[in-house]
């Protein structure tokens, strides 16, 4: 099948997701280290993610394919995808131990993977185990441990392993040891659905999707704590359709001391940027204007940096878009993290619940940080004051209507705790 995208307006076709599994448990045993922003309930995401899936098909007519369940029917109908998903799977396992013991523990390992379904070969593939084999007492057989594991917690962004554009997809290479291993398991429902690679980013380039934005001639891609100038470069070379890219600086934020930033704010571009249809996109201004923009524009050899410089918000006004300003407490909630499923027509977090909980949170850090968090915490906590007062919480907007702009609000309480909205929770395919 053809994955193609020119701008992120056009009518959503078709998109892949991942409805978080085993790998969540684990991750949220220690949040920050599995690179959430908080604590939530498991059970509850997984719910928030069916929701999604759901309006999506049902409300959109939007073709969704589930990671899990794709790789798995593929597997069980076809034995070498089976064979390359065994292979794939006991790649990942280390095994520790005397040199005896783990050779007989691999040579298990392979005995035993045709009696085990294929559905344990995936686990292993979110999980990464670590297995300590060692010989135990007289008479008691092997001892086996699990001392360690590193999942892949934050596999449900599925915007991240990859980015899709009008020349095909783009395989990236995340910034973050958690998630460095989240594009070989997409890579494997790629091949098996046949989609063409137009490039792989590689070390020493960092590119994730959250961080590029396809805007018809032109398209933006951040850079910053995620994706690298290395990878950007890269980027370029395999996406050759577009008259104009603009490389965005990703800004600090003016109410976290410059010395001890927090790029978790705003790691991507979809984080405080995004696109609600053809003429209006929506952001936080402060922010916008805080952005610096190269822009690079397509040449025989490849593209060539402008002398031009500007800032993200007078780049897209100038391109004649209208900006939907946030507040500072909006955007920290994920209002930036919208899906456009067509020209005008947005799926947006819910904001209230969500604001609650990010203010809870962001309490707990100015508690610990007043120097680094005291100053944003006051300012949140103002915005959902003047909220409050006035009855209308993100995405209830006067601009949404001034601008011809169709909310679909969906609740995403839990599912954010990861740092993320709808439009980080899914790997676009197909516009048009």
């Amino acid at each position: 099948m053809a994955a193609g995208v020119r701008a992120e307006w056009e009518r959503l076709r078709e998109v892949a997701v991942h409805r978080p599994g085993i790998e969540m448990f684990f991750g949220l045993l220690e949040p920050y280290a599995a690179l959430y922003e908080r604590a939530f309930s498991r059970y509850e995401a997984r719910r928030e993610h069916d929701n999604l899936v759901r309006t999506l098909r049902e409300e959109f007519g939007v073709r969704v394919l589930h990671l899990k369940e794709t790789i798995l029917d593929a597997a069980d109908r076809d034995p070498g995808v089976r064979r390359r998903l065994v292979d794939r799977a006991y790649g990942t396992v280390t095994l520790r131990g005397g040199r005896r013991e783990v050779a007989e523990a691999r040579r298990s390992m392979e005995q035993n993977a045709d009696a085990l379904d294929s559905l344990h070969f995936f686990t292993l593939l979110l999980l990464n185990p670590v297995i300590e084999v060692g010989r135990g007492h007289l008479h008691s057989g092997v001892d086996v441990r699990v001392p360690g594991q590193e999942p892949l917690a934050n596999l449900y962004f599925m915007r991240d392993q990859q980015a899709v554009t009008g020349s095909g997809l783009v395989v990236g290479r995340p910034a973050k040891r958690q998630r460095l291993r989240e594009p070989e398991v997409t890579r494997f429902l790629w091949e098996i659905l046949g989609i063409p690679i137009a490039g792989t980013v590689e070390e020493p380039g960092a590119f994730e999707g959250g961080d590029f934005m396809p805007m018809g001639e032109f398209a933006l891609v951040g850079t910053g704590d995620r994706t690298n100038h290395a990878g950007i470069c890269q980027f370029l070379d395999f996406a050759p359709e577009f008259d104009e890219i603009g490389v965005v600086r990703q800004p600090g934020h003016p109410l976290i001391p410059s010395d001890r930033p927090d790029p978790m704010v705003d790691m991507h571009l979809d984080t405080y940027f995004n696109v609600a249809g053809s003429g209006v996109v929506i952001g936080s201004e402060v922010l916008l204007r805080r952005a610096q923009v190269d822009v690079y524009h397509r040449a025989d050899a490849g593209y060539e940096v402008s002398s031009e410089t500007t800032n993200l918000y007078d780049y897209i006004r100038s391109k004649g878009f209208a900006v939907i300003d946030l507040s500072i407490l909006e955007q920290l909630s994920y209002a930036a993290n919208i899906l456009c499923i067509r020209d005008g027509s947005i799926l947006a977090v819910e904001g209230e619940q969500v604001m609650r909980t990010v203010l809870l949170n962001l309490e707990r850090k100015a508690a610990g940080d007043p120097r680094r968090y005291g100053k944003l915490l006051r300012h949140a906590e103002e915005d959902y004051r003047r909220m409050q007062g006035a009855g209308r919480f993100f995405p209830d907007r006067e601009e949404f209507s001034r601008h011809g702009i169709e909310v679909c609000p969906l609740h995403l309480e839990n599912l954010t705790g990861g740092y993320g909205g709808p439009h980080c929770m899914t790997c676009t395919l197909e516009r048009g």
